[in-house]
């Protein structure tokens, strides 16, 4: 994922939206402003790397930002300007004043991204601000039940220290988050890099892991790249077979020798990784090497699932109905002691991460002011869907009135090609054949976000 931060600037609530959409989808952080005034208080909190800015809105005109904002101390943030055809020779001038270049509408998402690509490896500041970043999207483990309490404690005591850390929880317990979290109040000076699984899939793990000094120009492998810092291992049970017996030759060796070279460097990152929570399981069936368990599992740290702790819904459900305003900037709504306690009776299968995207539902889709428990049971209903196997039928979709079961079909389809394709709507448009702007309207009006669906099972 990218650390670049994006802020989008348009009075027209649907292109706010679709960008957002988009470059979320490409891993940009992203916040949105609808006028002139909410784009200057937003640039003043955020500092973005990037602002995708409109000429014409309704208070403050762009150009008039942009100058602000070139002759305002520090470093400025890079500025592409969105412009309508009748705004074309004004965009042009834009760039005069110090924009980095202008999309025209209708967007053309290939240009678009194009260009986002573009300004961003232009900046100055996207690679000094990302270490920072990092360590501030880290969130404390929350709850205050017991078992949350020991936990914190012990990753408190896990990050004084540079061994191995092993985190083991039921799909959806955010075990990434706990990662960042231990490698925010570790000593270590560096970033946090995580492990891609895609490059360990061919030929080419060697040079991902380790780099290749003879190659031009040469690869700095990925152990370099996070000496000093973090190097987070998600889904051990997911490594290919031959790259695990690379990563446990390494550990026991203490260092590795980068392709084309006869140095042998020295292994300085701080090694986190995850895994299932039946981890002893897929160690004796084979699915995690035996030596790479002994050496990953120095400090183990155990998520429990949310069922197991209750008590600990309402500090979530608190959390995530304030900061889910603040970070995607949705309506706030109340959610009333009487709604607490019927989500603290649900079993919540898909843990933490379930919970937020329901809060999520009910802040989108939900009406004004208090959250009902009607709403609640609503979201928990259409929220679940119902494995396939060969005698599954449509059950309840046969009781529904033909625009309702169609809806559901699609979204319960839709959502199941979004978690095959890993959360990445570029691949979900070639799976399903539909262009690319249209399904995220589609995807939008069925109440499905890309964002909570970026894997089948959560890290």
């Amino acid at each position: 994922m990218s650390q670049a931060q994006i802020l989008v600037v348009d009075d027209e609530p649907d292109i706010r939206q679709l960008v957002q959409e988009i470059l979320e989808d490409e891993g940009y952080t992203v916040a949105v402003a609808g006028d002139g005034e909410s784009a200057r208080l937003a640039h003043a909190r955020l500092k973005p790397d990037l602002i995708l800015l409109d000429i014409w809105m309704p208070d403050i005109d762009g150009i008039s930002l942009l100058k602000e904002w070139a002759a305002a101390p520090g470093r400025a943030s890079q500025v592409v300007v969105m412009s309508g055809h009748g705004t074309l020779e004004t965009a042009v001038e834009a760039t005069r004043l110090g924009a980095f270049d202008f999309v025209q509408k209708p967007l053309s998402l290939a240009k678009l991204l194009a260009t986002v690509g573009k300004a961003l490896a232009a900046s100055p500041q996207i690679h000094d601000k990302s270490a920072d970043k990092v360590r501030d999207q880290a969130f404390e483990p929350l709850g205050s039940s017991p078992a949350m309490q020991l936990l914190r404690n012990r990753a408190r005591q896990a990050a004084n220290h540079r061994l191995p850390v092993l985190i083991s929880g039921e799909p959806g317990t955010d075990r990434e988050m706990l990662a960042r979290y231990v490698h925010r109040l570790s000593a270590v000076t560096g970033s946090l890099f995580m492990l891609d699984h895609g490059r360990l899939a061919d030929d080419d793990a060697h040079t991902y892991l380790f780099g290749k000094m003879n190659a031009r120009p040469a690869i700095t492998g990925l152990l370099e790249q996070a000496a000093q810092g973090t190097l987070f291992i998600p889904e051990l049970q997911k490594i290919p077979a031959e790259a695990q017996q690379l990563l446990a030759d390494v550990l026991a060796a203490g260092n590795f020798t980068p392709g084309g070279d006869t140095v042998s460097r020295p292994l300085e990152c701080r090694i986190i990784s995850s895994a299932a929570d039946n981890v002893e399981h897929l160690v004796r069936s084979g699915q995690i090497l035996d030596s790479l368990y002994l050496h990953l599992n120095v400090l183990p740290l155990r998520i429990a699932p949310l069922r197991e702790r209750p008590e600990d819904i309402p500090d979530l459900v608190r959390f995530y109905c304030d900061w889910l305003p603040n970070q995607e900037n949705l309506p706030y709504r109340q959610f009333p002691v009487a709604v607490q306690n019927r989500m603290r009776n649900h079993d919540w299968p898909g843990n933490v991460r379930e919970l937020r995207n329901l809060v999520q539902h009910l802040l989108v889709l939900g009406g004004e002011g208090e959250v009902s428990i009607q709403e609640v049971e609503r979201a928990i209903r259409s929220s679940a869907v119902e494995p396939a196997g060969p005698d599954a039928g449509p059950r309840g979709l046969f009781d529904m009135p033909l625009r309702e079961a169609r809806e559901q079909f699609e979204r319960d389809y839709l959502t199941y090609q979004l978690k095959k394709a890993g959360g990445s709507v570029g691949k979900l448009s070639e799976a399903v054949g539909m262009e690319r702007t249209h399904l995220y309207r589609k995807l939008r009006s069925l109440g499905i976000n890309p964002r909570t669906v970026t894997r089948t099972e959560d890290t």
